[in-house]
């Protein structure tokens, strides 16, 4: 049994979560639309050039959170995946999912987005484990801090091998990783079947050098 990883935002689906979970609340007025669009949309031009600090993201996005309960954001959210997520999941990702999980590997989303925002996503998609941002919650609310290491560009490979650690029985032998982004490559380095999915120029050009699969899935 071979683990098959995948990212999530931009690779099994088409877009970013993260990115439009703020835009949501934004529309939705669980913000100050003006402000959070200005923040949401400098934080994802640094995302994409690979230069954002993560600590500063977290920040922003996460302090939105704590003004509601988790009931009050599980309403929210299950909005959210009618009206934005399911409309931009992919035939040939879960087609994919699909091919994987019939030659019995084990599937594995790592994301660089919350399990706040990603976890009824990775469930929709039924895969068997989700490795993302986790967040601290007290008294029925999150606190705005993040507990553990966050999965995010070397961070996700910090985090999966506390995850082989702990689960001994799986390794990275045979193992596939899809990402459509750079800032994934520490972990497409550790897997023996990297592939980039309509990736970007930067990530293009290192698998183009490396000889790893490019595919689509749009």
């Amino acid at each position: 049994m071979a683990l098959a990883i995948f990212d999530l935002d931009n690779t099994l689906i088409a877009g970013d979560s993260d990115y439009l979970w703020g835009q949501f609340m934004a529309n939705e007025g669980m913000v100050d639309a003006v402000r959070f669009h200005e923040g949401n949309d400098h934080f994802y031009r640094q995302y994409e050039a690979g230069t954002m600090v993560l600590s500063e993201y977290l920040d922003f996005c996460l302090e939105p959170l704590t003004q509601f309960t988790l009931d009050e954001l599980k309403v929210w959210h299950d909005k959210f995946m009618e009206q934005t997520i399911r409309p931009i999941m992919l035939e040939k990702a879960a087609s994919l999912l699909k091919k994987h999980r019939d030659q019995g590997d084990y599937l594995m989303i790592i994301t660089a987005t919350s399990r706040f925002v990603t976890e009824p996503i990775a469930r929709a998609l039924d895969v068997d484990t989700l490795l993302a941002i986790e967040l601290d919650i007290e008294d029925n609310r999150y606190t705005g801090k993040v507990v553990g290491t966050p999965t995010y560009q070397e961070g996700k490979v910090i985090r999966l091998k506390q995850w082989l650690q702990e689960n001994p029985e799986y390794s990275l032998e045979g193992s596939y990783f899809y990402s459509d982004s750079k800032n994934d490559l520490p972990l497409l380095n550790q897997v023996e079947h990297p592939f980039a999915v309509d990736s970007d120029p930067e990530l293009t050009a290192v698998a183009t050098e490396k000889g790893w699969s490019i595919i689509s899935l749009r």
